[in-house]
């Protein structure tokens, strides 16, 4: 972070502070996890647990996706799309995981019985482990992500019925 810092006072990036420290107590206000401001080239973020992050450009745009992936994409979104009336979904953007760690059994799998409350997988998000729970008891209908698969904010995971 040192670099970050020493590099941008030579490139005449000044930070405000006082944005920082605002925005650092929204995050405990609110419960969110992260912010991010953006002010013409200047990006400021803020995070529970990941410190400040600063970036003087843009993030690049990402690669167009091949062919080959764009034909396999639509089978679970349409299964995805068929069945999102009892889904839950991601609260974060992040990296979903079904099982707690490398090698072990998966939280649950289609068909189980699950209790509220009980965790069904984990969305990674800045480091940390966000457990995604049942908001009702019920079974496993579909599960619509695979493992170690980027996820968005309010995308459908796990259809409980």
């Amino acid at each position: 972070m040192a670099d970050q810092k020493g590099s941008a006072g030579k490139s005449g990036m000044n930070v405000d502070t006082a944005l920082v420290r605002e925005l650092a107590e929204m995050l405990g206000e609110t419960g969110l996890v992260e912010i991010e401001v953006e002010d013409g080239d200047r990006k400021i973020r803020v995070s529970r647990g990941g410190g400040v992050a600063m970036a003087a450009a843009p993030a690049p745009m990402p690669a167009p996706a091949g062919p080959a992936p764009a034909a396999a994409a639509p089978a679970p979104e349409s299964a995805a799309s068929a069945d999102v009336a009892g889904a839950i979904k991601s609260p974060m953007v992040g990296t979903v995981y079904l099982a707690p760690e490398p090698g072990a059994a998966d939280f649950v799998k289609v068909g189980d019985s699950v209790k509220e409350g009980q965790t069904l997988l984990i969305v990674e998000a800045m480091k940390v482990m966000n457990p995604i729970t049942a908001d009702k008891a019920g079974t496993v209908k579909a599960i619509l992500v695979e493992n170690a698969q980027p996820v968005e904010f309010d995308q459908p995971l796990v259809v409980v019925g």
